[in-house]
């Protein structure tokens, strides 16, 4: 599995530190969330390098940026590309676990399509906001 490896890319002292936090945890945080978590270690650290080091790394395929048009983008710090669950009322992000094993899809040869993946996610009520027990 690929989770928190670097893909050989050079890594900024503030990047490291974004992935490493983003690694530690299974909560799929947003950008503000791994702020405040990379702040306990760089306090000096802005929201805005936050950001934009997120951006680099999900571009690089480092992390797995999770969200559609209009919802709040959370981050996973395993890009091996899986699917989740998100809940429509808190926003939550869970990680769906079974296994999938996605057939070669001909479009990437029949169309000239490089690259492809498949981001799947499930859109319900988490168990916190239907009342349920965790």
């Amino acid at each position: 599995m690929e989770t928190c490896e670097n893909k050989g890319v050079r890594l900024s002292r503030q990047r490291e530190a974004i992935l490493a936090e983003l690694c530690k945890v299974k909560t799929h945080p947003t950008a503000d969330e791994v702020y405040d978590m990379v702040r306990k270690i760089m306090p000096r650290i802005s929201l805005g390098t936050v950001y934009r080091n997120l951006d680099f790394l999900s571009s690089r395929g480092i992390v797995l940026r999770i969200g559609g048009a209009g919802t709040q983008k959370r981050f996973d710090g395993n890009p091996v590309p899986h699917p989740h669950l998100r809940c429509s009322v808190c926003g939550r992000v869970d990680d769906l676990e079974f296994p999938l094993n996605l057939p070669e899809i001909p479009a990437e040869q029949a169309m000239g399509y490089r690259e492809l993946r498949c981001d799947v996610e499930f859109v319900g009520v988490c168990p916190l906001c239907s009342g349920g027990e965790m």
